[in-house]
């Protein structure tokens, strides 16, 4: 619930109408970014997925795949406007909570070695690396190892 003093916080499921607003922020955080068709893909295969919006305004987002009882984080982001102010804890925190709520008993995902602040994110909310995909991201010079993260959900609330 927020206060008067804090801005009002959303967490809603992604339609076709957030797509603009989804692609301005992934064009502008990303070296690499998904295009339309991935987002869109998304939605139309029943993918779980969320955008964040600060009084209105569309702040972040989330895709989310299950497989059986476990759920793969695809994306995450945060505009860079509201990059280190919590936003992308609690859109993470809503990503489990969402995978916990529709089966999923772990969340996996993927991380560059040198995204250090979301390397941090993950391991403060109790990721562990269970491997290393070689070569998995594109890279300015080639490509980019990825290591591979996961988190029991069992103690997320359904």
């Amino acid at each position: 619930m927020n206060t008067p003093l804090e801005p009002r916080i959303e967490m809603v499921p992604m339609s076709d109408l957030d797509l603009d607003a989804v692609l301005a922020i992934e064009f502008r955080v990303c070296a690499f970014p998904w295009g339309r068709g991935n987002f869109s893909d998304s939605l139309k295969c029943g993918y779980l997925c969320w955008v964040c919006r600060v009084e209105g305004q569309l702040i972040g987002y989330f895709v989310i795949m299950l497989a059986l009882d476990d759920a793969h984080l695809l994306n995450i982001s945060v505009s860079e406007k509201f990059q280190r102010q919590g936003f992308g804890a609690r859109l993470l925190h809503h990503a489990m909570h969402v995978a916990r709520q529709n089966g999923a008993k772990t969340l996996l995902l993927e991380v560059r070695p040198s995204n250090r602040n979301a390397l941090a994110l993950y391991r403060h909310f109790g990721f562990q690396q269970i491997g290393v995909r070689r070569a998995y991201y594109p890279a300015e010079n080639g490509r980019e190892d990825a290591l591979v993260l996961t988190r029991a959900l069992y103690e997320i609330l359904a």
